[in-house]
């Protein structure tokens, strides 16, 4: 499907900016799994499940047009590349990955070798030039490492679902791995072994990106429930925020470190910019109670309460301010809290809905 600037919807949440199209590259017979930027060339390169990895040139027309069209052995699932030593590494859909190095022009490909990695897609890996390291994790359930100077295997995690993303901090050597169950593992990585750190559980749904702030130390996480969370990993203190602007799976996470802001992307078609430099509030865990905590009405699961004041049972709502268990009476009203993450209308208690102030 070809991108398209849709006129801006004045009940959209946030601040609505209307992004410029610079380009469209066409031509992929299939699903593009990833797209990455060739550093300091006006170029694309691009994997799919046509089996294809294309290198895009931009040309005097102002077009991106193809230079390589390289057919693989299997899908195409992610990449990365340096753009130092121009070693690009393929992660394919049989769980071998591919390294090559790229020709000077841009114009020619040559085969390096190949890592027989998993037994199952790749879905995302890293390649660290300062440790020579090539980092991958797949739908097998196995995060690896393997030494990119010899090809040889030099360690590996299972984790207890699908591996789906991959961070790597090469400074501190620290692994993230987020999987379909909704975990990030933290790993601190030592050569040939490894320490699970913590594994941090926030999310309701499969963990489907992440993106990495090396200067902040901030772990960017973005979900099937919908949610981008940010982990402060640097602080040590287990903080962590909420960042609530889509209506459907966030798919994509890309942090750019200049302008200190982070886009994300959904299934909603929706680009998300978020400046990460705006002051943030910790999101509240949801408190669970048997009762209302603004008027001790029962919740309908609280039987012996519902007798005893022959009443009947409510729902359980949550505050998203105060993160109190609440009943549709108590909370009746709803606010967009841009300063915890929620940038459309969500629900939250009368009382605190009271408290909001014009610069919440």
């Amino acid at each position: 499907m070809a991108a398209e600037i849709k006129p801006s919807n004045t009940n959209k949440q946030g601040n609505v900016r209307k992004p410029v199209l610079l380009n469209k590259l066409e031509g992929c017979g299939d699903t593009v799994n990833m797209a990455i930027l060739i550093p300091r060339e006006e170029g694309v390169i691009s994997v799919s499940d046509d089996k294809t990895m294309r290198v895009w040139l931009k040309r005097d027309t102002g077009q991106y047009w193809p230079s390589i069209c390289h057919s693989m052995p299997s899908e195409a699932a992610s990449i990365d590349f340096n753009g130092e030593t121009r070693r690009l590494f393929i992660g394919l859909d049989n769980g071998t990955i591919s390294e090559f190095i790229l020709a000077d022009d841009f114009n020619k490909l040559s085969h390096v070798r190949d890592y027989l990695a998993h037994q199952n897609r790749v879905n995302s890996l890293k390649f660290s030039l300062a440790c020579e390291w090539v980092l991958s994790c797949s739908k097998d359930k196995y995060f690896q490492w393997h030494c990119s100077e010899t090809g040889r295997r030099l360690g590996g995690y299972q984790a207890s679902a699908w591996c789906l993303c991959l961070e790597f901090d090469e400074q501190s050597k620290y692994a993230f791995v987020g999987d379909y169950s909704g975990q990030i593992s933290v790993l601190k990585i030592k050569d040939t072994t490894f320490e699970l750190v913590i594994t941090l559980k926030g999310h309701s749904g499969s963990v489907r990106c992440l993106s990495w702030d090396a200067d902040r130390s901030l772990l960017c996480s973005g979900s099937f429930d919908q949610s981008v969370i940010v982990w402060d990993i640097g602080g040590k203190q287990g903080t962590a925020f909420e960042l609530q602007g889509h209506h459907d799976k966030v798919q994509g996470l890309v942090y750019a470190q200049s302008a200190k802001q982070l886009l994300s992307g959904s299934d909603d078609c929706v680009l998300g910019v978020w400046n990460m430099d705006t002051k943030r509030i910790e999101t509240p865990e949801w408190t669970e109670s048997n009762i209302c905590m603004k008027c001790e009405a029962p919740f309908f699961w609280n039987v012996r309460k519902m007798w005893e004041e022959k009443i009947m049972g409510n729902r359980q709502h949550h505050c998203r301010k105060c993160g109190k268990a609440v009943c549709a009476k108590c909370s009746s009203k709803q606010s967009t809290l841009p300063m915890m993450g929620y940038e459309y209308d969500v629900r939250v208690c009368d009382e605190c809905f009271e408290s909001i102030k014009v610069e919440e």
